[in-house]
């Protein structure tokens, strides 16, 4: 079996953290390395932790998800960014993708489609 693919998860709302956390683990072949909820933090966790993907909500406290996006990719460009978004219009999306990100899923996705970007990116 290959290595658990490592992630950092920077999302802001904790109870959905939390559902991410335990429900990305299942399978085991993704681990959570770290997790962050604020936005101007996410870097330099992810600079000490060295994860193969960050998992970038769009709306954070301090940087928000495209800052978080750009600097990682500026920064930390091994680590592959996968940006979450709740509600995020074509617009947001873009804007995520366009600082960098190899993916952008929703919120209200599948947690299967959710995983198999994280996969796809890694």
């Amino acid at each position: 079996m290959a290595a658990p693919v490592r992630i950092v998860l920077i999302e802001d709302n904790d109870v959905f953290r939390e559902a991410l956390r335990l429900l990305l683990t299942l399978d085991g072949d993704i681990e959570i390395a770290g997790e962050e909820a604020d936005g101007s933090l996410a870097v330099e966790l992810c600079r000490r932790l060295a994860p193969d993907v960050a998992l970038v909500d769009y709306r954070l406290p301090g940087l928000d998800g495209v800052e978080v996006t750009r600097a990682l990719r500026r920064d930390c460009p091994e680590i592959a960014v996968v940006a979450l978004t709740a509600a995020a219009g074509d617009r947001e999306m873009q804007a995520m993708l366009e600082a960098g990100a190899a993916a952008c899923v929703r919120k209200d996705e599948s947690l299967d489609a959710i995983a198999q970007a994280v996969r796809e990116a890694a």
